[in-house]
Order: structure tokens, then C-alpha cells, then sequence
């Protein structure tokens, strides 16, 4: 496998390879948090200002590897659109197309196979309101019926129909999907779920022992959702606060993904 190319794709504006580095960002962090899965996985992001085009990962790389020359641009029919030595997960195209296609908020897709989000995934009722973490997703989780791997087009308007208007989707026994309108937001409800989803695994373990789960109300769980996703008091959108943060942690400890 070559080397990431050390390249900037032809035809380049500044509002593209902004976008790359933020996306290539992304990726670097899902990795520093152990939720990647080797070269497998993938986070898109539609191209700004270019109408039916998005980046995703180069195929054969590892997210800690990724850099913002070596994103693959592509159309939603899945043709590259650059030099790019690499090729793009069949399974990445059929899911991601699916959703850029639409017109939902959707200029970040995020799917991984996060291990706690996979072990909750399996079960029927998906994420429990066990935590404050889990409460941002109350009644506000879609689901999607395993149907082996996404390599099959006709999958596309299922996936894009049990979406719905949701930003979180469990990809039943096989990961989770989540959407934003930045790098940022996506990828912080990915960690909100995964820290919640872990807590509810701890719990549920916890259970062997002869323990009883306690599940706040309903209408307190719907309050504190509410909150979350009405900005209320100082609340912000996802990564509005954190991406910053989490970009300068990440330039002092690797800025090579800027290349």
C-alpha cells in the first residue's frame, strides 16, 4: 500500500481543502478514541459549494493515516473525481450516496463500528435513558434492520425511509450512523452515544449481581432530551464548543493530518 499522497488534489478552492483538513481531523480523532476499525469504517463530507459531491476515505488506509490530500472526492453516483491512487468501500459509497442524495442535514455522515455501540444495537429497545449522557438520544434513535453488508443499491432508500429526521441511527448487530451539519457535530453524538452506550453495558453487567435498574420518568427523560436539542440555557450544538478544543489537542499531538 502507498503512502498517503503529499499532494493537493488539482482544482482546489479554500473552501475544499478546509474542509478536507477538518474532515481528515475527524477521522484522526475517531481513532485516538479507539472507535475505528482497522481500514474499514467511514465518515463523508459533502464539498462546499459543488452540489452532489463528497469526500470520503481513501480505501486501504487506516483513519490514523488519513490526511486531508489523500480524502477521495467523489459523486453520488460513485465516480472519483481526482487523481487519487486509491479506491472507495463499495459499502461506504451505497450508505453515505444514500444520504447525500437527500435532503436531510446532512453534510457529515459518520458510520463506525464502535463496540458499544454495536452491543447496544442488538438490543431491542437500542440506547436505555440510564445516563445524562443517554438522554440527549431519548425517543430520538432510528433504527435499521441488519441485511448484510450495504454493498446492495436497493438498500439506499431503506436506510434513507428508517433515517427518518433522526441525526443518530443504529445499524442493528452492525454499528451506528450519525449526522451533522460539521465534522464536529457528528462526530461528538457519536461520543455521547458511545459514552453513554458504554455506561448502559456496565449497568446492564452489573445486573448479574441481583441489581435493579432505575429508568427516570418519562417526562423527565423528555425534558432533558428537549433540552439538548432546543439549545436550551448555555447549551450549544455539538462541537460547537468542543471541535476547537479537540483540533488544538490534536495539532499539539500529530498536525500531520493537515497535509
Amino acid at each position: 500500500m502507498p503512502p498517503a499522497p503529499a499532494f493537493k488534489p488539482h482544482a482546489m478552492d479554500a473552501a475544499e481543502w478546509d474542509a478536507r483538513v477538518k474532515l481528515a481531523a475527524c477521522y484522526r480523532m475517531v481513532a485516538r478514541l479507539g472507535m475505528d476499525d482497522l481500514i474499514y469504517n467511514h465518515i463523508s463530507l459533502r464539498v462546499p459549494g459543488h452540489e452532489g459531491q463528497f469526500l470520503l476515505n481513501p480505501y486501504g488506509l487506516l483513519f490514523e493515516e488519513i490526511t486531508a490530500s489523500s480524502l477521495v472526492k467523489i459523486d453520488i453516483d460513485g465516480r472519483k473525481l481526482d487523481d487519487s491512487p486509491y479506491d472507495i468501500n463499495r459499502a461506504a459509497f451505497v450508505i453515505h450516496a444514500a444520504i447525500h442524495k437527500t435532503g436531510h442535514d446532512a453534510a457529515c455522515v459518520l458510520h463506525t463500528h464502535s463496540d458499544a455501540s454495536v452491543a447496544v444495537s442488538g438490543q431491542e429497545e437500542g440506547l436505555l435513558p440510564l445516563s445524562q449522557f443517554a438522554m440527549r438520544f431519548y425517543r430520538r434513535q432510528a433504527f435499521h434492520d441488519y441485511e448484510g453488508v450495504a454493498i446492495d443499491l436497493d438498500e439506499q432508500a431503506r436506510l434513507v425511509a428508517d433515517l427518518g429526521p433522526h441525526k443518530v441511527m443504529l445499524m442493528r448487530n452492525h454499528g451506528i450512523l450519525t449526522i451533522g451539519r460539521t465534522p464536529g457535530e457528528a462526530f461528538m453524538l457519536l461520543y455521547y452515544f458511545e459514552r453513554a452506550a458504554r455506561i448502559q453495558l456496565d449497568m446492564q453487567a452489573a445486573c448479574a449481581s441481583g441489581i435493579k435498574l432505575v429508568l427516570p420518568p418519562h417526562e423527565v427523560c423528555e425534558k432533558a432530551a428537549r433540552q439538548f436539542w432546543e439549545l436550551q440555557g448555555d447549551i450549544l450544538v455539538p462541537g460547537e464548543r468542543e471541535w476547537p478544543a479537540l483540533m488544538r489537542q490534536l495539532d499539539r499531538a500529530d498536525p500531520g493530518y493537515r497535509s
